[in-house]
């Protein structure tokens, strides 16, 4: 059966164009209807229209699709709010909240100017906790709720030149898994997606041969995935050139040194505790200590 979203609402930041463009265009073509929120600004976030944002909705209701622009800047929580108190007074209810919005400002951490630094982790970090921020009461009050955070291989593995990005999205994928357990009890999931693909952001850094395969719109199917009633919580699900697949972050078992671990106890031990093949990912930070306890517990019987 396919995914059908008539009578659900979405709003999508960053969504003028590149990859926030083709999540709405995916979202409003199965039904729902879409806020197109984007300030309008370039790739490093400077200067402002609603042009591009208007530009979209046009082309979801030149389709017979129901769609809202907003030009509110996603570092500005009063922005976010009017954001969310206009999809409700337009369309009655908010279901699903897409954290797009991004800008760029590469170079090496040695030289790069500590604003460039605040300023992209503010668009991204910032930017999807304001949203989120607005948006949750009414999710809660539903209870009923999908939040994407968009993180990216720069935080999951780095990137040169990309202190400041990676820093924000690795955050958001935090930001995810501590959501994902407070929102539980609502209804809402919460996921992220490490998009691949060839947009204004990333063109400067993709081979000119491989822009093609990276078409923004095979990254849209998970968007559309994670939104519905299906989706899971908690995950990361990286997409790009028509593949999908899960990123997770793993463990190996945790190595019981004695009640005095040296150094050099590590350095002895570190072929086991760095053996791979048994590692598994973990839930939540309780999960965690309980490993380490369950190995201390282990190794003091032997």
């Amino acid at each position: 059966m396919s995914f059908d979203f008539t009578g659900r609402v979405a709003v999508v930041t960053g969504a003028g164009g590149g990859l926030g463009r083709c999540h709405a265009l995916a979202l409003a073509a199965r039904g729902c209807a879409v806020v197109v929120n984007d300030l309008g600004g370039d790739v490093r976030g400077e200067g402002g229209s609603d042009s591009a944002a208007q530009a979209v909705v046009r082309e979801i209701t030149d389709n017979g699709g129901k769609a809202l622009a907003h030009g509110g800047n996603v570092t500005s929580f009063e922005d976010m709010q009017d954001m969310v108190d206009k999809t409700v007074a337009e369309f009655g209810r908010l279901d699903i909240l897409v954290n797009n919005a991004g800008i760029l400002r590469d170079k090496t951490f040695a030289k790069m100017d500590l604003a460039d630094f605040r300023t992209v982790v503010d668009v991204h970090l910032m930017g999807s906790v304001n949203a989120t921020k607005a948006a949750l009461p009414v999710m809660q009050e539903q209870e009923y709720g999908r939040i994407i955070v968009t993180t990216s291989s720069s935080g999951m593995y780095g990137n040169f030149g990309q202190s400041n990005y990676g820093a924000a999205k690795a955050a958001l994928s935090g930001f995810m898994n501590s959501m994902k357990l407070e929102t539980a009890k609502f209804g809402i999931r919460v996921n992220a997606l490490l998009p691949v693909a060839a947009t204004r952001m990333t063109e400067s850094i993709i081979p000119e041969e491989m822009l093609s395969l990276l078409k923004p719109e095979l990254v849209s199917p998970a968007v559309v995935f994670m939104a519905s009633d299906e989706a899971p919580t908690g995950e990361i699900i990286s997409a790009g050139a028509g593949t999908f697949s899960r990123s997770v972050v793993v463990e190996t078992n945790s190595v019981y040194l004695g009640e005095e671990p040296t150094p050099e106890m590590i350095r002895e031990n570190w072929d086991k505790i760095s053996d791979i093949s048994t590692a598994k990912p973990l839930g939540s930070g309780s999960e965690h200590t309980q490993k380490v306890l369950a190995a201390v517990f282990e190794g003091r019987k032997k």
